[in-house]
Parts: structure tokens; C-alpha cells; sequence
């Protein structure tokens, strides 16, 4: 990220600041700075999901085909941590936010995804849930 590790984690442990990556993918010239660093198609992609994305400063709202899901804030370790749990999901699932400082005024953005997967399911799921992680990171790099 373009931002020093104590920004950053501000910026991420408030979930209500993720309602300004919506807003900021209405703005053309940042679509066209985005669209540098993150794929067109991925990009329209995180458009759409977070049209319908509720926020507030520990969670996250939004709905499938199952119903609202939620993430909730579960930890938050400044600056280095924020943990994330999956609410209404069929899974029991978690997301952490990395965050460790580069230089004075970057660190860098890991964003990890574990679930509780049943041996079948495992295989199957493996892949989404990496390119969630990887999607997730790359949205978040660019706020």
C-alpha cells in the first residue's frame, strides 16, 4: 500500500472507510489510475459486489444467493492485524489483514482467508478462496 503502516491500519480497521472504494470507482480518473495496477475485468467485478455492500465501523453486509452474509471485526492489533469473522455463512470462515511496514510511507498488504472445509469440499473451494484472498488484497491496496 501507498501509505505508512499506522495510516493504513486506521483506514482498514474502520470498516465504514471501505464505503469509500465504491465511491472512488465512480470517479473516472481513478478507474483509469486502478486500472494500472489492478485487471479491467476485476475491477468491474468489485463494482458490482459493492454496490449492494451495507458498512459500519465493525462490519460488513452484503447478499447472496443464501441471504445477508456479514463480516465482523472479531480483532484488531494496531497497527499490524485486522481479523475478520463470516456471519450467516455455511462455513465458518475468517479473514485476516495483514499489514507490515516497507518504508516510511508504504507497507505492505497481506490478506489471508481460512475456513473450516470438509476433505471434498477442500479441493474444490481451494482456488476461489485464494483468488478471494488475492481480490480482496488488491481492492484494498488501491484505497
Amino acid at each position: 500500500m501507498q501509505r505508512e503502516v499506522n495510516e493504513a491500519y486506521a483506514l482498514l480497521s474502520d470498516l465504514n472507510n471501505l464505503s469509500k472504494i465504491r465511491e472512488r470507482l465512480q470517479d473516472p480518473s481513478f478507474m483509469e489510475m486502478a486500472a494500472s495496477q489492478v485487471p479491467e475485468d476485476k475491477l468491474a467485478q468489485a463494482k458490482q459486489q459493492l454496490e449492494g455492500m451495507q458498512f459500519d465501523s465493525d462490519s460488513i453486509t452484503m447478499q447472496s444467493p443464501m441471504g445477508a452474509i456479514s463480516l465482523r471485526v472479531i480483532e484488531r492489533e494496531a497497527p499490524k492485524l485486522v481479523k475478520l469473522q463470516a456471519e450467516n455463512t455455511p462455513v465458518d470462515a475468517c479473514i485476516w489483514i495483514q499489514l507490515l511496514p516497507q518504508t516510511d510511507t508504504t507497507c505492505r498488504l497481506k490478506v489471508t482467508i481460512g475456513a473450516e472445509l470438509n476433505i471434498f469440499i477442500k479441493a474444490m473451494a481451494s482456488k476461489p478462496l485464494q483468488q478471494a484472498a488475492d481480490g480482496l488484497a488488491q481492492m484494498l491496496s488501491i484505497m
